[in-house]
C-alpha cells in the first residue's frame, strides 16, 4: 500500500508542476478519440474524414474550453447527418437544441460527461459513467449522463437505419423524418437507461455523503448493483434485450475502475477516525476527522565517500613517509641556515683584519714621512 501511495505522490506531483503541458494534450486526445468515433460510425461527409481536419479540430479544441469539444462534435454529427438525409439532420438539429437547454439550465460544468459518457459506450463500459458521477458529482450530473445517453443511442439509431433512410427518395421526406423520430421514441432501452443511470447518480451521491465509515465503498457497490438491477428489470418489462453477462461484467469493471477514482480523489484512513464535541453559547458541535492516507516524502541523503579510509596501513605508511619527508626537509634547512651563518661570521672577520691590516700600512706610512724631517730639526739646534 505504501508503494501505491507514493506512486499515487510521484503522479500528482507530476500533474501540478506540468498542468500547463499535460491538459492540453489530454484534451487534443480526447477530441480526437472522440472525431474518430463519429468518423468511424457515420463517415457520410468523405471531407470531415480527412485526417488533417481531423487533426486540425482537435489540436483546436486543445486550446479551448470543452464546451466548443462539444460544439465540433455536434457539428461533426450533423454534418454527416445532412450528407445522409436532411431530415435526420433536422432531428438532430432539434434534439441537440433541447438537451443544450437542459444542459446549460442545470449542469453546465459538467460538459466533459456529455463527451466521456458516449465514448465509455462505444469502449463497451458504460456503466462506470453514473457511479463515478455520483461520486464526484451533483444529483444534477444525471442531466449530463442523460444527455451522452441520447446522444449515442441517436448516433447509433441512424447508422443503423442508415441503408433504409438513404434507400427512400426525397420526396418521401416525411417517412424519413418519421423513421427517425419513431427511432428514439419507441427505444425503450434507451429510456430504461436513462432512468436506471438518472436513478443510481442519485443514490450513490446520498450513500456517500452520509457520515459512515467506508461511505464511498459502500456507494460503489451499492450504485452498480442498483444500476444491474434496473436494467435487468427493464429488460423483463420491455424487452430491451439486454446481456445478463455484459450487465454483470460491465457492473464488475465498473467497480474497479471507481475504486482506482476513490484511491485518487478520496483515500482516507477509518481506522485513524476522531470524534471531538465542543460547544458555543448557541450550538453543540459534533466533529468526525477522518484523516487522508497520505505518505511522507522520503528524505534525501548524501554520504561522502573517500577514497583511503581512515586507520587503513596504506595511509599510515602515507602519513610515515610524510612525517619523515617533513623531518629531513627541517635538518635540511637547518644545516643550510647554519653553514650560511658561519660563512657569513667567516666573512665578517676576514673583512676586519683586513682593515686592521690596511690602518697600520696607512700609520707607518706616516711616521717615515715624519722622520726626515724631525732629524733636520734636531740638527740645525
Amino acid at each position: 500500500m505504501r508503494t501505491l501511495l507514493e506512486i499515487r505522490e510521484v503522479i500528482k506531483k507530476i500533474y501540478s508542476r506540468h498542468e500547463v503541458f499535460i491538459m492540453p494534450v489530454l484534451k487534443f486526445l480526447l477530441a480526437l478519440i472522440c472525431l474518430l468515433m463519429i468518423n468511424g460510425q457515420l463517415g457520410y461527409m468523405t471531407r470531415l474524414t480527412r485526417v488533417e481536419v481531423v487533426l486540425i479540430v482537435a489540436l483546436l479544441c486543445s486550446f479551448l474550453p470543452y464546451g466548443f469539444m462539444l460544439v465540433f462534435g455536434a457539428l461533426f454529427i450533423l454534418l454527416h447527418f445532412y450528407a445522409l438525409a436532411m431530415e435526420a439532420a433536422l432531428v438532430g438539429l432539434c434534439v441537440f437544441l433541447v438537451m443544450t437547454l437542459l444542459f446549460f439550465r442545470f449542469s453546465p460544468k459538467d460538459s466533459l460527461i456529455v463527451i466521456l459518457t458516449p465514448i465509455c459506450f462505444f469502449l463497451k463500459i458504460p456503466y462506470v459513467v453514473p457511479v463515478s458521477m455520483g461520486l464526484v458529482g451533483t444529483p444534477a450530473s444525471a442531466i449530463s449522463v442523460g444527455c451522452g445517453v441520447i446522444v449515442y443511442n441517436l448516433v447509433k439509431h441512424v447508422a443503423d437505419s442508415a441503408t433504409a433512410i438513404s434507400a427512400l427518395d426525397s420526396a418521401e421526406a416525411v417517412t424519413r423524418l418519421r423513421m427517425v423520430i419513431d427511432g428514439l421514441l419507441d427505444n425503450h432501452a434507451m429510456f430504461v437507461m436513462l432512468a436506471a443511470f438518472a436513478i443510481t447518480v442519485i443514490v450513490v451521491y446520498i450513500i456517500r455523503r452520509l457520515s459512515v465509515d467506508y461511505s464511498w465503498t459502500i456507494a460503489i457497490i451499492a450504485g452498480a448493483m442498483l444500476d444491474a438491477v434496473i436494467l435487468l428489470v427493464g429488460d423483463l418489462m420491455y424487452d430491451t434485450n439486454v446481456s445478463v453477462v455484459g450487465v454483470i461484467f460491465g457492473s464488475v469493471i465498473a467497480v474497479a475502475l471507481t475504486k482506482v477514482l476513490q484511491f485518487f480523489v478520496f483515500n482516507v484512513d477509518y481506522s485513524r477516525t476522531e470524534k471531538v464535541q465542543f460547544e458555543d453559547d448557541e450550538y453543540y458541535y459534533y466533529v468526525k476527522a477522518v484523516p487522508k492516507m497520505t505518505v511522507a516524502e522520503p528524505a534525501k541523503t548524501v554520504k561522502k565517500i573517500n577514497t583511503q579510509l581512515k586507520g587503513s596501513p596504506q595511509s599510515h605508511a602515507s602519513g610515515g613517509r610524510e612525517a619523515a619527508g617533513n623531518s629531513s626537509g627541517r635538518a635540511e634547512k637547518a644545516r643550510s641556515g647554519s653553514a650560511s651563518g658561519g660563512t657569513g661570521r667567516n666573512k665578517n672577520g676576514t673583512g676586519n683584519v683586513r682593515r686592521d691590516r690596511m690602518n697600520n700600512r696607512r700609520n707607518t706610512v706616516r711616521e717615515e714621512e715624519i722622520l726626515p724631517e724631525q732629524e733636520e730639526f734636531f740638527g740645525d739646534e
